[in-house]
């Protein structure tokens, strides 16, 4: 049996919190097609999915970079300096006394409330 893939232990995880695809893409801030793509290994994602993976998930991001066999400094962002995020947003995701439920939940109202949520999709 071949050691699980850094995808293998990303929906894995996903599933123990109990969300689906389109939930955790929605939190993470990816598409469900890139989110797939990932938990198959067709993909790796940048240094800011795998952070933001991570928040969602409750986990240290360098829990998810030593799945990943990287360590912080080597990962990568996608082509260049990300987006800004918008402060609220970031500190929605990164509050620790919020479930991952509660994330999705105030990311989603968010989102309804100012029309950033898929703008910000890939």
């Amino acid at each position: 049996m071949s050691d699980p893939t850094l995808g293998d232990y990303i929906r894995r995880q996903r599933e123990y919190h109990e969300l689906s695809m389109r939930q955790f893409a929605e939190m993470v801030g990816i598409s469900n097609p890139y989110l797939s793509q990932i938990e198959h290994g067709h993909r790796e994602p940048s240094k800011r999915v795998l952070e933001a993976m991570a928040r969602s998930l409750e986990l240290s991001a360098e829990h998810l970079y030593e799945q990943a066999g990287l360590r912080a400094s080597e990962a990568t962002d996608e082509g260049g300096t990300p987006a800004e995020e918008p402060l609220v947003i970031r500190a929605i995701r990164d509050d620790p006394g919020l479930t991952g439920r509660q994330r999705q939940a105030l990311l989603e109202v968010y989102a309804l409330f100012t029309g950033r949520g898929r703008a910000s999709r890939r």
